[in-house]
C-alpha cells in the first residue's frame, strides 16, 4: 500500500505556521507499515486542490489531507474532495445539533456559517472530533481510501489516534521500525565514510542526515512485527556505534541537552553555567528538559567584563591579557561558577557570536574536582549569528557529556 499526505492551506505556503502535521501522520503511517511517497501542500484555492486530490488519488492508495474542513469560506476540502470521489455532501442532524450545543455551552450564538461543518459525503464515515467543531471524513471507492483530517494539531493527532489508526489497521502491511543514531564533532560526509557500506542494505535502510552542528543516521527495518524488526536493526545499530565511538551521544535521545541531563541524573551530578557569547542559551536548553532541576544549580549571564568581574570573580589581569573571548577567560568562568552554585561540574561558554569579522570563534570550558579542561571552536560561519550561538551551546553540552562518560 501507498501513502500520500496532502496538507490544505495558504498559511503553511506562506511559511505562518509549522507544518508538524505531516511529520506526525508519517511517523504514524510508518509504524503501521504503510510507505508515504509523496507529501504536497497546497492552498485554499479549487482549482489547485481538485488537482492536487487527483493527482494524489490516482498514483496512491491511501491519501490523508489536513486542513480546509473549518466553517469559514477559504475552507473547502470538504467540498472539492467530495466532487472529486463523486460524493454527494448531506447535512447531519445529529452533527448539526452537537454543534449548536458547543456553542450553547459557552454562552454564545452559533453562526451560519458552522452549519457547513455539518455536511458529510453520503457514502463517507464520519471520525468524530472530541477537540474541536470539524468532524472528519473517511470515503473508500475504486480501491482507493480518502480521509479527511481537521488541520490543528490538537484536534488531528487525537482523531488519528482514536479514528483513523484502527480504520487503517486493514491495510497495513507489518511495521517500519526506526531509530536514530546521534553524533557530534563529526561532520555529515566524515561520518558516511566510516559507515558508507552499512548504507548499501536494503533493510535495515541507513540513511545519514545533517543539522546545526552535527549529524546523525537514521536506522529503518521493515518486518512483520515490532519484535522482528527490532531484530533485524540490532546488529547494524551496534555495528554504527563501535565505528563511530565517542561521537556517539544517544540512540533516539532527540537531543544532546537532553543526553546531558539523563547523564547527570544517573551519575549524580549538578552543574552550573556562565555564559557570555550564548546569552542565556545553554540554560534555556538544559532548563527544557523535565527533571532539569535535580542537576542544574544555577546560570549566570555574564556578557559585559563588568559582570565577568564583580559576579563570576574573573581577574582583571585575565581579561586584560587575554581579553573576554580566549581561553583563560572560560576556564576561570568554569571554575567560579562552580563554586557559586556549589556545583560538581562548571560549564563555561564565551566566544564571538557575529556577525562580522572574527564570529564563530568560542571557548568552552569545564570545571571539576578532577580539573580544568577547554576546548576552542571555529565554526567559520562569520555571519549566522544564530549558529553560532547553537553550535557553541552544543559542543559546551557534548563538554560534559564526555566528561560524564569518563571520554
Amino acid at each position: 500500500m501507498v501513502c500520500e499526505l496532502l496538507c490544505v492551506g495558504t498559511e503553511l505556503l506562506l511559511g505562518d505556521i509549522l507544518n508538524t502535521n505531516a511529520q506526525f501522520l508519517s511517523r504514524e503511517m510508518a509504524a503501521l507499515g504503510i510507505a508515504v511517497l509523496h507529501q504536497s501542500t497546497v492552498g485554499d484555492n479549487p482549482l489547485r486542490l481538485r488537482e492536487a486530490l487527483e493527482t494524489a488519488l490516482e498514483r496512491s492508495d491511501i491519501v490523508l489531507t489536513s486542513g480546509g474542513l473549518g466553517p469559514t469560506a477559504d475552507d473547502i476540502t470538504r467540498e472539492i474532495a467530495c466532487e472529486v470521489m463523486g460524493e454527494a455532501l448531506l447535512a447531519d442532524a445529529e452533527i448539526l445539533a452537537k454543534l449548536e450545543a458547543f456553542f450553547t455551552a459557552r454562552g454564545s450564538r452559533m453562526t451560519d456559517n458552522n452549519k457547513k461543518q455539518a455536511l458529510v459525503p453520503q457514502n463517507g464515515r464520519v471520525l468524530e472530533n472530541h477537540n474541536g467543531t470539524a468532524p472528519g471524513i473517511c470515503m473508500e471507492k475504486n480501491g482507493k481510501c480518502l480521509i479527511l483530517l481537521p488541520g490543528p494539531p490538537r484536534e488531528l493527532e487525537p482523531m488519528f489516534r482514536e479514528s483513523v489508526k484502527p480504520l487503517l489497521q486493514k491495510y497495513a502491511d507489518g511495521v517500519i521500525l526506526s531509530h536514530t543514531v546521534h553524533t557530534m564533532l563529526l561532520g555529515e560526509s566524515a561520518m558516511e565514510a566510516r559507515v558508507r557500506d552499512l548504507m548499501d542494505s536494503a533493510n535495515p535502510t541507513v540513511a545519514p542526515y545533517a543539522k546545526s552542528g552535527e549529524a546523525y543516521l537514521r536506522v529503518s527495518a521493515k518486518a512483520a512485527d515490532l519484535q522482528q524488526a527490532e531484530r533485524i536493526a540490532a546488529p547494524v545499530l551496534q555495528e554504527l556505534q563501535a565505528r563511530l565511538g565517542n561521537a556517539v551521544y544517544g540512540l533516539d535521545c532527540g537531543s544532546i541537552e537532553i543526553a546531558v541531563v539523563r547523564l547527570l541524573a544517573e551519575k549524580g551530578k549538578t552543574l552550573a553555567v556562565a555564559e557570555s557569547c550564548t546569552g542565556g542559551y545553554l540554560a534555556k536548553r538544559i532548563t527544557d528538559i523535565p527533571g532539569a532541576s535535580q542537576v542544574f544549580a544555577c546560570g549566570i549571564v555574564s556578557y559585559s567584563n563588568d559582570i565577568k568581574r564583580r559576579i563570576l570573580g574573573v581577574r582583571a589581569q585575565t581579561l586584560e591579557a587575554y581579553s573576554a573571548v580566549s581561553e583563560q577567560v572560560a576556564c576561570e568562568m568554569a571554575q567560579r561558577v562552580r563554586q557559586i552554585g556549589g556545583a560538581d561540574i562548571g560549564l563555561a561558554a564565551t566566544g564571538y557570536a557575529g556577525p562580522g569579522e572574527g564570529a564563530g570563534l568560542s571557548y568552552i570550558a569545564i570545571d571539576s574536582e578532577d580539573g580544568t579542561r577547554s576546548e576552542c571552536i571555529q565554526t567559520g560561519r562569520t555571519q549566522d549569528r544564530d549558529y553560532n550561538r547553537y553550535v557553541s551551546a552544543s559542543r559546551a553540552l557534548n563538554l560534559v557529556r564526555l566528561f560524564l562518560q569518563g571520554a
